[in-house]
């Protein structure tokens, strides 16, 4: 579909039954030994960011076409999909993931202890579910993909319906990535359709998922993952707030600058961030107001916007309504539709005190798309207040002045919320780093795990433990003499 005209473009391929999503895992479950070479996966995953580089034209229009996200935002995802596989096939190389470590025997230990040697390895095939609003760096050439492949894992992907021909064309390059390394080229498999999706989540050949979208969606997978009969790791991303607090003293000195920031965070991508700041908590009295002018101004100047899909559109269009609905909630922009086929972003606002009477629980959930709610509060006891409703998040942000007696206090409440404080900037935009991290507390994520980041390996791996096992027995990334030079503990 053409999300700019809501007709129909092309058809690039079927809904998968479910014995095509049978012989597609069986397919993937058959490719585990072929990757476990790390060599040759390095391998792979660096030829696979060559070729989706070199097609560079043709994967940004066609997924420009499919979810209307523009070609500049496009081309900096691709640039990002394939830094990440070339940040995995660095990971395999290193070798640390692994996680080697040694004990040698002590029989003088309480208890004594004997020879221990651990590591590592595969968990075996894993389920993909790829977004809506990232057709490339959260889809099937993404972190997920990306991550499972170099921990050796075959991948089957269940591609999101927003971008089915991007879809197509990255599998395609990735497969064929694969053989040019000698590997069959179904350790990547794609699936279409929803009812696949159901099928996949069930097989009992999948090993692990990773998953990111809707509550509504990730908690149905999730539940399934762990209701069959032998459950596995659900890895999913759902749904954040990503708060946002400014002191007193930071409105005081910035409270213009800040108005603007939050106006170009909270439109970016027409809203369509899993990180987008939706709630933002604002000290109350004329520096708050300045605040509040500034954020309108930016919001009210952004463009009207196609979101990913009619759906999509729909969804917003009802949320922000009712939402604006509720007793003691004010407009100062009105979102909403624009026309047939796009948005006007927006902002909504409320009193602290009454949000926390209740009766506003849905404005503490995610409302997708380019709409953010102020919260006044008038005292610590009514930011504390609202700060106690709040639900998992992946982000929070924090803003104050340099020595605000007011931070540490704030931050100590806001790292229970989230799994990545900010302070200072504004948290869409998540670099791919050793030290990332892209998950959090439920909703935001299923898991204590990350889906961004050299960490997310560990995922898609499991530990395993040789005790008193002859040299000749072990694998070599555990003998004496660390013959692969890998690095090890003990």
């Amino acid at each position: 579909m053409d999300p700019r005209t809501g007709k129909r473009r092309e058809r690039v391929a079927t809904e998968a039954t479910a014995a095509d999503v049978d012989r597609a895992v069986r397919a993937a479950h058959a490719g585990r030994e072929a990757l476990a070479d790390r060599a040759v996966r390095a391998a792979f995953l660096r030829t696979a960011a060559g070729l989706l580089d070199a097609a560079a034209d043709e994967v940004v229009a066609t997924a420009d076409a499919e979810t209307a996200l523009g070609a500049p935002r496009l081309t900096g995802e691709l640039a990002r999909t394939t830094a990440q596989l070339r940040a995995f096939a660095d990971v395999v190389d290193e070798g640390a993931f692994l996680d080697a470590r040694i004990d040698l025997p002590d029989p003088a230990a309480v208890p004594p202890r004997p020879d221990l040697r651990r590591w590592k390895i595969p968990l075996g095939v894993v389920a993909v579910y790829a977004a809506s609003n990232f057709p490339l760096a959260f889809s099937v050439p993404g972190g997920d993909t990306a991550s499972a492949l170099a921990a050796g894992c075959p991948v089957v992907v269940k591609a999101h319906p927003d971008h089915p021909a991007t879809s197509e064309l990255a599998a395609g390059l990735l497969r064929r990535a694969a053989a040019e390394h000698g590997l069959p080229e179904d350790v990547v498999v794609l699936l279409h359709g929803f009812d696949a999706g159901v099928e996949l989540i069930r097989h009992p050949l999948v090993a692990a998922a990773g998953f990111t979208g809707s509550v509504r969606g990730g908690r149905a997978l999730f539940d399934a993952a762990a209701a069959r009969p032998v459950p596995i790791p659900f890895h999913g991303e759902l749904g954040s707030l990503n708060p946002v607090v400014l002191t007193p003293a930071a409105t005081a000195g910035r409270a213009e600058e800040l108005g603007t920031g939050l106006a170009g965070s909270m439109t970016l991508g027409a809203g369509q961030f899993c990180t987008k700041p939706g709630l933002v908590l604002v000290p109350a009295g004329a520096d708050g107001d300045r605040f509040l002018a500034a954020l309108a101004k930016g919001v009210a100047e952004t463009a009207p916007a196609v979101l990913l899909d009619g759906r999509m559109r729909a969804a917003f269009v009802d949320g922000v309504t009712e939402r604006a609905a509720l007793d003691g909630v004010t407009a100062p922009v009105p979102p909403g539709a624009a026309d047939e086929h796009t948005v006007r972003a927006g902002v909504l606002a409320v009193d602290a005190d009454r949000l926390a009477a209740g009766g506003h629980g849905l404005l503490l959930e995610e409302c997708f798309g380019p709409v953010t709610v102020v919260v006044r509060y008038a005292d610590e006891a009514g930011l504390a207040a609202v700060l106690a409703l709040l639900p998992g998040n992946l982000t929070a942000t924090l803003h104050c002045a340099d020595d605000d007696p007011a931070a540490a206090g704030l931050l100590a409440a806001l790292t229970p919320l989230a799994g990545r404080i900010l302070v200072g900037g504004w948290p869409t935009g998540v670099a791919v780093a050793q030290a990332q991290h892209h998950g959090g507390p439920y909703p935001a994520a299923t898991s204590a795990a990350t889906s961004v980041g050299a960490t997310a390996i560990e995922r898609w791996l499991r530990p395993v433990t040789y005790q008193s096992t002859p040299q000749h027995l072990l694998p070599p990334e555990l003998r004496d003499g660390n013959p692969l030079d890998l690095p090890r503990r003990g």
